[in-house]
């Protein structure tokens, strides 16, 4: 099915009218049922619509039939196949049900509804009908099919029966030598249940025996007399039986030309009605039809949604007005508006009743759609590219006689580009000349449209006291997002509202700060919050450190100048080198001079300035390997 109808959810609606068919070749036509583009096909397809719904309401529902495999074994008999029994029996209820069809086409006639006349091009053939009747029933040749094979069943019945009795005789008469009180069938034949050590008392053929081998089953000769008997005559049965059926055979083939014209109406019927059945379950009206360019529906509620939940739209284009542009709040029912409104246009070019009171629908060449936000991972689009694709390719193929759907036009991306860009897109669909019907949040495209008197705003009701969407459009006002009335219904402060507005809009009519009753000195009232509980630092308590090693400080009081040897320890003591001596000096004695991180670079060697000359030496030994007589000393 094409993208745009699968976007409007046109495919469910086919899905729902597959369930009203009742043959695989009508499913089929559903299946593929597009909108059409020829005037008279479809004003021929929507009438049979209405008269199909109309034979429904007065007469009740037609007696379809499923006609599966009719056609398969119309096939085999053409080719003179042999059929089954029951395969002629199809044939048979098949006729039938076109007989009572045709019936139901009659009383049809009375209210003078055209579809009715159909019944002309159904052929009950009720000779051949009668003949199926008469010669198959239950799946089987009737012992009445014909008087040959009347006699041979009889006969066949008076044989089996005699056999029975021949044999149950001589289980009575020679009770001692069985080893069982009653007669048995081995591989279709009736035999007595002979002990071992009398089978040759029995006059008759071994069949079988047990698998203990104790006891043989003996068909007595008399038995055996009257089974070949039987045989021959149930071989005459079964050449009388092909006979019938070879003779049923060809009736049908002869009348193949009147079989297929059946099926094909039926087909066609099934078609029709399952339409009509559609029409009845949404209680759905005939819609009118156009070639101008003119859309108007009177309260259309959307099939696929329930009808105690469905506000009806009213809605209208054409007539000078070529495109709408519908704004309003989110989830005010935008989405649904557009797409009840596509969808319409899909089923009545289709010859599809529409759920309203009243609909003029404009025949288009195409309906195309830009709805959802179409992200596709695989093709790792995001939002806005997948949409600025699909756009331009409906904009390629949009013409005069197309019907465009888009819905939030322009967004996903940065709002003053998204503004420009559809606005952009607007202007192209103008000059294609098309139908087109669009929502969006832009205020500039409002005005865009205000520029164009071929193109009208529209907008979807709010209920402000209420907060809540009305799914009613009003076309020719304009709407907004009810963003600021609504944040101010739900407790945004004035001076918050203010700055919003202020930054909306540049500046704050009078007329805004009315509706919204401002008043700036209003400010947000901030609620109580639980405070974090520090870590109180005690004496004991390591805290970060003051110097780093290599820091330059001064010593105080004296004010000389050394270098930091070893960070202040716990009690706050650092070790500092000045003019090559180390002491120990409290941190408070200490003032940061140069950090050594801008004196030296990060990985500095600082055994340089704190090490003698002796003890780098002897480092520089150790570093190579172990050396017994050597010691340093560690840094202090």
């Amino acid at each position: 099915m094409d993208q745009n109808l699968q976007t409007l959810e046109f495919h469910k609606i086919i899905e729902s009218l597959t369930e009203y068919a009742n043959s695989g070749r009508a499913k089929e036509m559903i299946r593929n049922l597009e909108p059409f583009l020829s005037e008279l096909e479809l004003r021929k397809n929507l009438s049979d619509t209405t008269q199909a719904r109309q034979m429904l309401d007065k007469i009740g529902t037609p007696p379809l039939p499923a006609m599966e495999n009719v056609e398969i074994l119309l096939e085999k008999a053409v080719r003179y196949e042999l059929l089954a029994p029951e395969e002629l029996e199809q044939m048979g209820t098949f006729l039938a049900a076109v007989k009572r069809m045709k019936g139901y086409l009659e009383r049809g006639k009375a209210y003078r509804i055209s579809l009715a006349y159909y019944e002309e091009n159904l052929e009950p053939l009720d000779a051949v009908q009668e003949e199926l009747s008469r010669c198959v029933r239950y799946g089987q040749i009737d012992d009445h099919a014909s008087a040959t094979l009347y006699g041979l069943r009889r006969e066949i019945r008076r044989l089996e029966e005699k056999i029975r009795e021949k044999a149950e005789g001589l289980l009575r008469s020679q009770r001692k030598y069985m080893s069982e009180a009653f007669i048995v069938s081995r591989n279709g034949r009736i035999c007595l249940p002979v002990k071992k050590d009398y089978k040759a008392r029995v006059e008759g053929s071994v069949i079988d025996k047990s698998a203990s081998g104790t006891t043989f089953f003996i068909e007595p000769a008399g038995v055996a007399k009257h089974r070949e008997e039987k045989e021959a005559l149930e071989m005459e049965e079964d050449n009388e039986t092909r006979r019938i059926i070879y003779m049923l055979i060809d009736q049908i083939a002869e009348s193949e030309e009147d079989f297929r014209q059946n099926i094909q109406m039926l087909v066609k019927l099934d078609y029709i009605f399952a339409k009509g059945k559609l029409s009845a379950d949404m209680d759905a009206v005939e819609p009118g039809i156009n070639t101008a360019g003119h859309l108007q529906l009177k309260g259309g509620r959307h099939p696929l949604l329930k009808r105690e939940e469905c506000v009806p739209l009213d809605f209208e284009m054409g007539n000078g007005r070529k495109g709408i542009i519908i704004t309003g709040p989110n989830t005010g029912g935008k989405t649904v508006a557009i797409k009840t409104v596509g969808l319409f246009a899909v089923m009545a070019c289709c010859g599809l009743h529409l759920p309203c009171r009243e609909a003029d629908i404009c025949m288009n060449n195409q309906t195309l759609c830009d709805i959802g936000d179409g992200q596709n991972i695989a093709d790792n689009l995001s939002t806005f590219s997948s949409h600025i694709s699909n756009v331009l390719r409906i904009l390629r193929k949009a013409t005069k006689e197309s019907l465009v759907i888009m819905d939030e036009l322009g967004s996903g991306t940065d709002p003053t580009e998204g503004m420009g860009i559809a606005i952009a897109i607007l202007e192209q669909l103008r000059l294609s000349g098309c139908l087109f019907l669009v929502t969006t949040h832009y205020p500039e495209v409002k005005a865009y449209a205000a520029r164009h008197e071929e193109i009208v705003n529209a907008r979807m009701e709010f209920d402000r006291e209420n907060l809540k969407p009305l799914y009613r459009m009003e076309i020719g006002k304009s709407g907004d997002s009810c963003a600021l009335y609504i944040a101010k219904r739900l407790g945004m402060p004035g001076n918050m509202l203010f700055t919003a507005a202020k930054e909306a809009y540049g500046e704050v009519k009078e007329g805004l700060r009315e509706e919204l009753e401002l008043e700036e000195g209003v400010w947000l009232e901030k609620e109580s919050a639980p405070s974090i509980r520090r870590i109180r630092k005690t004496g004991t308590q390591p805290s970060a450190a003051i110097f780093t090693r290599g820091d330059s400080v001064t010593v105080l009081p004296d004010g000389v100048i050394g270098i930091v040897v070893t960070p202040e320890d716990e009690r706050g003591n650092v070790l500092v080198q000045v003019k090559g001596e180390k002491m120990t000096v409290n941190q408070k004695r200490l003032k940061l001079k140069v950090a050594a991180s801008e004196l030296y670079p990060e990985d500095y060697d600082f055994s340089i300035i704190f090490d003698t000359v002796e003890n780098r030496k002897a480092r520089h030994k150790m570093e190579k390997g172990y050396q017994g007589d050597l010691m340093v000393p560690a840094d202090r």
